[in-house]
């Protein structure tokens, strides 16, 4: 049995900006404040939040949508990658970014928390400046 949450924010960027950032090591990095080395290539492997973070990307529509195998070093080896889809939606306020995480371990409501505690909480402050 997996789950799955969709959760979202407002950023104060424009799609472009947030998507290239995603896909960037340094401004992922500066973005969230903790050490990633990703990729903007599909099949090309992540890692993020110090290695807390691995996966690969599957689908890069730019400007759109990032599809990518994800896990943290809490998953089991025995337990599937995740499938984490970030779709970015440009709105009055920036861009309404949605977080689809599906396949999780039954542990995996925790992220949900997460992507909050770490990357939307940290991204408004980042992008306002």
């Amino acid at each position: 049995m997996s789950i799955s949450f969709e959760i979202s924010a407002h950023i104060p960027a424009n799609a472009k900006t947030l998507y290239s950032a995603w896909l960037d090591s340094s401004k992922h990095s500066a973005m969230t404040g903790a050490l990633a080395e990703v990729s903007a290539k599909v099949n090309e492997a992540f890692t993020a939040w110090d290695g807390y973070i691995s996966g690969s990307n599957i689908l890069l529509e730019p400007e759109k949508r990032i599809v990518q195998a994800w896990r943290t070093i809490e998953f089991s080896e025995s337990e599937p990658d995740s499938r984490l889809e970030i779709i970015f939606e440009t709105d009055e306020e920036g861009t309404k970014v949605i977080i689809r995480h599906s396949n999780l371990p039954l542990h995996g409501m925790q992220y949900e928390q997460g992507w909050v505690d770490n990357y939307f909480d940290p991204m408004k402050i980042y992008f306002k400046s």
